[in-house]
């Protein structure tokens, strides 16, 4: 049997705290939040993680609005998902919501959501074909949940389905949301 070694003889000081963000950020990047959950687990004094975290912010290695702004485009680019599961996404890797909120609405200012919704259809459900994949009711529904999974506003998801419906009569069923900041 191995010796249980005691929690108090793993708790670090400052400096294997700055050691331990240094190979943490080397690793992935992280946020204020996520950081600091990390180091309050391995701190042995609580002090010393807000020490830490400040010095990482004046170096530079830590920056919340980098960030929301690099995940932000990256979730725009590379799986062109729609503003509420940006900022869903971003509240969940701890940052601020005024910030999530602000950087999301900075870079999908020019982007139009119909747009991006038809390109996620392309690119989602191209297995099937689009024309056969939306001639049944239920298969509607399944793409209508699945686009408001993504982030997607309601109203541009039943006018985008419209479009692509066998039978563009199936889709006024759907409940239309309110217009938010999102709908187009």
């Amino acid at each position: 049997m191995r010796k249980n070694s005691t929690r108090a003889s793993r708790l670090l000081d400052s400096g294997g705290l700055w050691e331990l963000s240094l190979k943490l950020l080397g690793a992935r990047a992280c946020t204020m939040g996520e950081l600091r959950a990390k180091l309050r687990l391995k701190a042995a004094a609580a002090q010393d993680v807000e020490t830490t975290i400040a010095r990482l912010k004046s170096c530079g290695y830590l920056d919340d609005r980098r960030f929301a702004e690099s995940f932000t485009a990256a979730r725009l680019e590379n799986q062109g998902l729609g503003k509420r599961r940006v900022i869903q996404d971003l509240r969940k890797h701890r940052i601020a919501p005024a910030l999530a909120e602000t950087t999301v609405q900075k870079t999908y200012e020019t982007v139009d959501e119909v747009g991006l919704i038809e390109s996620y259809i392309r690119r989602k459900f191209h297995r099937s074909g689009v024309g056969a994949l939306f001639a049944h009711e239920k298969d509607l529904a399944s793409a209508y949940r699945r686009l408001l999974r993504a982030g997607f506003g309601g109203g541009n998801i039943i006018r985008v389905l419209k479009r692509f419906a066998a039978n563009p009569d199936l889709v006024d069923q759907f409940e239309e949301e309110p217009q938010n900041e999102g709908d187009g």
